[in-house]
């Protein structure tokens, strides 16, 4: 490929924005009850005008990342071949990230950029992402996730689930992570409702402790649960070390794990054995390939966990269908989710199958609307009470 001085870039911009979530959309989980939400949407500009979309998670404080993309990291990649991912990426790394450079922060911020360049790149060669990335186009099992199927009386739940079931989705995500007694029984409502071809998968939004994950998967193990998702916080290596060993239901996290060199612990660990990599936390797609392949040499599966917006959304899709280790797409199933539904057009659509593929428009596929964010600036405060 020929030098295109064209993609060198002259412009990165970061937009914070949020929205309400009313009470009757509100979901409790593990972290507490969700009651707005945020997403910072970033930007990059090149010489010839071609602009990239990426979303950088919001990490609960969306114009703290908005403010470090467009300072510490703008500076960083301001004048750059847009082409250069892997070289723009390591110097980030190199300037922030690897020495008191604001952590998950800058990991956040960095996604935002990476991601859109990737956009930019697609674009600019006329290709969907899942080409340029080398990948091809086919059915990616998904099942119903987001934040959604939360805390509420069981027969409740098992309404809520038998829409997304009616659907076309073949597996679904309960939040856990409320008491082990009322867990199981929300989980014993749903096999009860809808047999054992239903794979249901459980998040407990680190709200367990040891004696609650010690309690719980046995159980677990008995409805057939097909994972247990971040009982703990991300840097409790021990406790999920320890859990391995209470049951056969598999442990899995990764979307509040960094870099490959996080992922590399917990692959080494061999308690976590679900890995979980977001494109808009863990480093953007350069990154997450790496995770990819590093989990591949241990014939380990990537279940992406997505974000809020429809630009992670199907930037996920292109990104499974260029690994040879792909395991489900997280659908996001959220009541009223504006980021998915108005930010974008369609990100993705499930067929009766229960599977959904990616978008065939070079790049990610999708625009962001504008008028949107300005229709939706920042609301500051806790996502979740």
């Amino acid at each position: 490929m020929s030098k295109d001085s064209s993609l060198r870039i002259i412009a990165v911009d970061a937009f914070p924005t949020s929205f309400p979530v009313p009470p009757e959309n509100s979901v409790t989980l593990g972290v507490g009850r969700m009651v707005k939400r945020d997403a910072v949407m970033v930007r990059v500009t090149t010489e010839s005008g071609l602009t990239g979309w990426g979303e950088a998670h919001h990490g609960r404080a969306p114009g703290a990342v908005a403010k470090l993309v467009e300072t510490t990291l703008r500076q960083l990649v301001m004048g750059r071949d847009a082409h250069d991912v892997v070289g723009l990426w390591q110097r980030v790394y190199d300037k922030q990230l690897a020495s008191h450079g604001m952590g998950a922060g800058s990991c956040l911020a960095l996604s935002g950029i990476d991601m859109a360049l990737w956009d930019l790149r697609g674009k600019a060669l006329g290709l969907p992402l899942y080409r340029l990335l080398g990948g091809a186009s086919r059915a990616i099992p998904a099942y119903a996730g987001g934040v959604s199927l939360g805390y509420q009386p069981p027969m409740e739940l098992v309404e809520e689930a038998r829409i997304h079931v009616e659907a076309g989705y073949r597996a679904v995500k309960l939040r856990v992570g409320d008491t082990v007694a009322n867990d199981v029984e929300r989980i014993e409502a749903v096999r009860a409702a809808f047999g054992d071809d239903l794979v249901i998968l459980t998040d407990a939004n680190t709200g367990y402790d040891v004696a609650d994950a010690r309690a719980a998967m046995p159980r677990f193990d008995a409805l057939g649960v097909g994972w247990l998702e971040e009982p703990f916080p991300a840097h409790d290596a021990r406790s999920y070390q320890m859990a391995a060993t209470f049951g056969r239901t598999p442990l899995a996290a990764g979307e509040n794990h960094y870099t490959r060199f996080e992922f590399q612990r917990v692959i080494e660990d061999r308690a976590i054995t679900i890995l979980q990599p977001d494109l808009s936390k863990t480093g953007g797609f350069t990154e997450a390939l790496r995770i990819a392949h590093l989990a591949s040499t241990w014939k380990l599966p990537i279940h992406p966990h997505t974000s809020m917006t429809g630009v992670n959304m199907a930037a996920t899709l292109h990104f499974l269908c260029a690994i040879d280790n792909a395991g489900y797409f997280e659908a996001d199933v959220s009541k009223n989710n504006r980021f998915r539904d108005q930010l974008v057009a369609t990100p993705y659509r499930i067929d009766a199958d229960g599977c959904v593929r990616p978008l065939e428009a070079p790049g990610i596929g999708v625009e962001v609307d504008m008028d949107f964010l300005a229709r939706h600036p920042l609301i500051d405060g806790p996502a979740y009470v």
